[in-house]
């Protein structure tokens, strides 16, 4: 199961380092991390994704709500969310294969954001299912660089 945190945090320096600090402590590892200003300029929104390891989780949540730097601590794997996720491939091309990469780009809402002689690099933003999809169906052209933000997410709905 995919268990996923939203932790507000005093937007200040090392709170990162800190609250992957108390992941390594219980030794989890984290699928993905991004951490950037809210609305508010003081306060950012860490969100941290992992995959299994639920018998843990609990202990890590209360570590992290216990530490002076945590304003929040939201476990938003069991609630209706919005999660996406944003990546940048650079895929090889050829002159034979360039309409295939586009007709994926067009299947998957995909965009063209840089072209060179033997590559082409591409935007997709969506959940992490549908990026993985498209980074799966782009493997076979060569995938020189990826890039991936790691997810982020809100609550659905009022909350």
């Amino acid at each position: 199961m995919k268990n996923t945190l939203s932790v507000l945090v005093r937007n200040q320096v090392g709170v990162v380092a800190q609250a992957t600090e108390v992941f390594r402590q219980h030794n989890v590892n984290l699928n993905s991390i991004s951490c950037a200003e809210t609305e508010a300029f003081d306060v950012s929104r860490l969100m941290l994704t992992v995959e299994g390891q639920e018998h843990l989780f609990d202990a890590v949540k209360a570590d992290l709500a216990s530490k002076d730097f945590v304003l929040e601590v939201e476990d938003l794997s069991a609630r209706d969310l919005v999660d996406r996720e944003l990546a940048l491939v650079k895929v090889a091309v050829t002159r034979e294969t360039t309409t295939q990469v586009m007709q994926v780009c067009e299947v998957f809402r995909a965009t063209v954001v840089g072209m060179g002689q033997e590559t082409m690099t591409l935007e997709i933003t969506g959940d992490m299912r549908k990026v993985d999809g498209f980074i799966r169906l782009l493997r076979p052209f060569g995938i020189r660089s990826l890039a991936r933000t790691g997810s982020v997410a809100l609550a659905r709905g009022d909350d």
